[in-house]
Formats: structure tokens, C-alpha cells, sequence
């Protein structure tokens, strides 16, 4: 799941912790997606059944990561030792250094890469400040220096081979960047025509889409 609810991608409600697997099952994910109609009678896969189905395809797997570093990287060093061809594809991605940093603890030869957003500490995605007051400056503060970390020596304590940055912070200059010291841009998520030229024919950058064939907004 993406989110600690299940309200936004299922016709459920509730946080994802108060569930049980069963629970979980039960729940349609496609209910709100725009696509419905396609889907009918999909149910929510295990991580098991969602490599075994995707490594018929010829995709990347993207093994994004919200927490619980332990327990993921655990769980993934599984994956791998069950399904080699991971190896070559799949990358385990996390705005958490430690979720990547226990995940090369756990296995070595796993591809790796951070994820971030400038401000994600203190700012929505939509702009609007989490917090008020002095803790909102507070924020601000603990998002300059988690950015300058990442920029200056978290990627290579880490030992990652991509950086998977939100799309508007973006530029030439900054491939450049991440160019001179061999890794790779990965940009999030481009959805429209001419954001998809741009990314492809002027930064020359890899991003993550919701659709290959269609515009559309953000699910």
C-alpha cells in the first residue's frame, strides 16, 4: 500500500495498521482508479504475488519503501534469494537513509536508491506548511541540512546508484550533478505530453509515470 490509510486507493477505510491481511484482502484497488471498469475483482497482492506477476512482464521493479527498515529489508533479502532475477530487476528505493542502509546490510548486490523532495520535512506536496509557529521553522531547518546530507555524502555513504528527485527540482545543471559522480536521476512522476518531451529530449532523464499511453493527473 502507498498510503497508511487504504481511503485513497480502495473502497475501504481505516488505517493500514488496524487491518489484518484478511481485512485487507477484501478491499477493491481499483474502485477510485480511473480505469476501473478494466479491472473488476482485482485483489490487493501479497509481495510475493506481485514480483511473480510483474517478472512476466519486462518492467523494473521500483520497491518503494515507507519505513519499518528491519522488517523491509528483511523481507526483501527473501524476495531475492527466492527470485534472483531481481537482481537485474528491480531498485529498493526510500526517503529514509536507514531503509536503504539496512537493505545494503542485508544484501550487497542489491541495487539501491534514495528518494527525496526538497521541503518534504516541513511542506505538503500540494505547498501548504505542516506545522505552525516556531515548529514550522524547525522543520525548515531539519529540510536544508537532510537536503544538503543527501547531496553531499548520504549517497555515497550509502552506495546507491540512483536518486529518485520530485520532478519540479529537475535541471540540466542538476544531471550534470549527479552525472560527475555516476548515478543515475530517476524523476517523479511525469504524467503530461510535454513534461514526458522535456524529460526525454532536453534533461535526457529517466522518470516514473502513471501512464504510458494517456495524460492524466496524479491518481
Amino acid at each position: 500500500m502507498h498510503d497508511r490509510t487504504v481511503d485513497r486507493t480502495t473502497d475501504g477505510t481505516g488505517s493500514l495498521d488496524h487491518l489484518t491481511f484478511e481485512e485487507v484482502r477484501k478491499l477493491n484497488p481499483a474502485a477510485k482508479h480511473r480505469l476501473h471498469k478494466s479491472f473488476l475483482g482485482e485483489k490487493i497482492p501479497t509481495l510475493k504475488e506481485a514480483i511473480s506477476e510483474i517478472l512476466k512482464t519486462n518492467m523494473t521493479i521500483y520497491f518503494d519503501v515507507k519505513g519499518h527498515a528491519v522488517q523491509a529489508s528483511a523481507a526483501l533479502k527473501g524476495m531475492y534469494k527466492e527470485y534472483p532475477e531481481l537482481y537485474n530487476r528491480s531498485i529498493v528505493c526510500s526517503f529514509e537513509p536507514l531503509v536503504i542502509f539496512k537493505m545494503r546490510q542485508a544484501d550487497q548486490n542489491v541495487v539501491t536508491a534514495l528518494t527525496h523532495r526538497p521541503w518534504s520535512l516541513s511542506y505538503h506536496g500540494n505547498g501548504k506548511p505542516k506545522y505552525d509557529g516556531y515548529k514550522q521553522y524547525l522543520y525548515m531547518l531539519l529540510d536544508i541540512i537532510l537536503d544538503w546530507s543527501h547531496h553531499a555524502f548520504l549517497w555515497k555513504l550509502l552506495g546507491i546508484s540512483a536518486f529518485l528527485m520530485q520532478k519540479n527540482f529537475i535541471s540540466l545543471n542538476y544531471m550534470q550533478f549527479w552525472a560527475e559522480r555516476g548515478v543515475e536521476v530517476v524523476a517523479w512522476t511525469v504524467n503530461y505530453a510535454d513534461e514526458k518531451r522535456y524529460f526525454e529530449h532536453i534533461l535526457h532523464c529517466i522518470y516514473i509515470t502513471d501512464s504510458l499511453v494517456e495524460q492524466c493527473s496524479p491518481p
